[in-house]
C-alpha cells in the first residue's frame, strides 16, 4: 500500500469519527431531553457562552500548573473518570442505569490499562457524542453561535499568537487519554508504545482547552509521526515536523474539534421549533432526529474538516476551529435560510 493510499485512509477515518460523534449526539437529543440532562436553566441566555469560555481559560491554567508540578497523574485520572461518567450518560439513555454502568466502567478501565489507538477513538466517539448532545440541548441558537465564534477566535490566537498551548498539548499527548483522536496510516501503529513528543520546534503551537464535556481539551488537527511526534492534542494546531506528512504513521486531531461544531448541529435540531418566522420539518425522526439546518451544519463541518486536513497534508500549520466552527455555522445558516427562516431568527435574535 503506497503512502498516498495510507494517508487518505487515515483522513477517511477522521471523517468517519466526526460523523459518528455528530450522529451519536443527534441520537441522544430526545433521550437527554426526556431525562432532563440540560445543564443550564435558560439555554437562550448568551452569558452561558461567556461563562463557558471563562471555564475553559481557568481549566487551561490549572492543567498547565499541573504539568509544571508533575501532577499529570491527577489530570489523567480526572479525564478517565470523566470518560466513565459521560459514557454512562450515553448508555443510560438506552439502558437501565445499573446495566449502563457496565459498559461505562469497561471504557474507563480500558483507558486506564490499555490505551491503544482504537480504545482511544472508541471512547472518544462515545464521550464526544455525550458532550455534543449535552451542550447542544443546553445552548440555544444564538448562544451556540456565540460560543463557537469566540472559541474559533481563541483558537486562532492560541496558534498564531501565543505558544503556551504547546506545553499543554505535549503533556496531554503523553497521558494517552481520549482528548485526541488517533488516525493511524498503518495497522502496525501503536499509540501505547509511542514515545513522548520530541523537543523539535513545530511550525505552530497547539492548544488544549478543556471542552465543556468534562474538562477534556478541545483541539485541532495535527499531523504526527508515530514514535516521535509533535502533534497537537486539542483545539488548534496542525503541527508540522521535518518529516513529510505523506510519511507519517498517524494523524492526530483533538476531540474538541469534533465536539465544538457538533454543538450547533444539535442546537439546530433541538431548538428549530422555537425559531420564529419559519418551519423546519424533521427529515428523520427514528432513531436520529435531523432537519435541514442540522444536516447542512454537518455538511459544513465536514467541508471545513477536509480543508483542514488538506492544509495538514500540505505541511502547513493551521488553527482548526475557525474552519470547523465556521463551516458548521455557515452550513447551519444556509439550511435555515433555505427552510424559510429569516436571517435574524436563524441567528436566534
Amino acid at each position: 500500500m503506497n503512502d498516498r493510499t495510507r494517508v487518505f485512509g487515515a483522513v477517511g477515518l477522521v471523517v468517519v469519527i466526526f460523523l459518528l460523534v455528530q450522529l451519536g449526539a443527534l441520537s441522544l437529543v430526545q433521550p437527554f431531553e426526556e431525562q432532563g440532562r440540560q445543564v443550564v436553566e435558560n439555554p437562550n441566555d448568551p452569558t452561558n457562552s461567556i461563562a463557558y469560555v471563562g471555564a475553559i481559560l481557568v481549566a487551561t491554567a490549572l492543567m498547565l500548573l499541573a504539568f509544571r508540578y508533575d501532577l499529570q497523574w491527577l489530570i489523567r485520572g480526572f479525564i478517565i473518570l470523566t470518560s466513565g461518567m459521560l459514557s454512562w450518560y450515553v448508555f443510560a439513555a438506552f439502558l437501565s442505569p445499573l446495566v449502563a454502568a457496565v459498559p461505562a466502567a469497561l471504557i474507563a478501565v480500558g483507558l486506564l490499562v490499555y490505551p491503544e489507538w482504537w480504545v482511544i477513538d472508541a471512547s472518544g466517539v462515545v464521550m464526544g457524542a455525550a458532550a455534543a448532545g449535552l451542550f447542544g440541548i443546553s445552548f440555544g441558537l444564538f448562544p451556540a453561535i456565540l460560543l463557537l465564534t469566540v472559541l474559533a477566535v481563541y483558537d486562532a490566537i492560541s496558534v498564531y499568537g501565543t505558544e503556551h498551548m504547546l506545553t499543554l498539548a505535549e503533556g496531554v499527548m503523553d497521558m494517552k487519554v481520549p482528548v485526541v483522536l488517533v488516525a493511524p496510516t498503518t495497522l502496525s501503529f501503536s499509540f501505547r508504545e509511542m514515545g513522548s513528543a520530541p523537543d523539535e520546534e513545530p511550525a505552530d503551537g497547539d492548544t488544549g482547552t478543556p471542552a465543556g464535556d468534562g474538562g477534556q481539551p478541545e483541539g485541532d488537527a495535527a499531523d504526527a509521526d508515530a514514535p516521535d511526534t509533535d502533534s497537537p492534542d486539542t483545539d488548534d494546531e496542525a503541527g508540522v515536523t521535518d518529516q513529510s506528512p505523506m510519511e507519517r504513521d498517524a494523524f492526530f486531531i483533538g476531540l474538541g474539534d469534533a465536539v465544538m461544531p457538533s454543538i450547533i448541529v444539535v442546537s439546530a435540531v433541538h431548538f428549530h421549533t422555537a425559531v420564529p418566522g419559519g418551519t423546519v420539518d424533521a427529515l428523520v425522526t427514528d432513531p436520529i432526529l435531523l432537519n435541514l439546518p442540522g444536516l447542512t451544519a454537518m455538511v459544513g463541518t465536514i467541508a471545513g474538516l477536509l480543508v483542514l486536513m488538506w492544509m495538514v497534508l500540505k505541511g502547513r500549520a493551521h488553527a482548526g476551529l475557525p474552519l470547523l466552527n465556521g463551516g458548521a455555522i455557515g452550513g447551519y445558516l444556509v439550511g435555515a435560510l433555505a427552510s424559510g427562516v429569516p436571517l435574524m431568527a436563524a441567528l436566534g435574535l
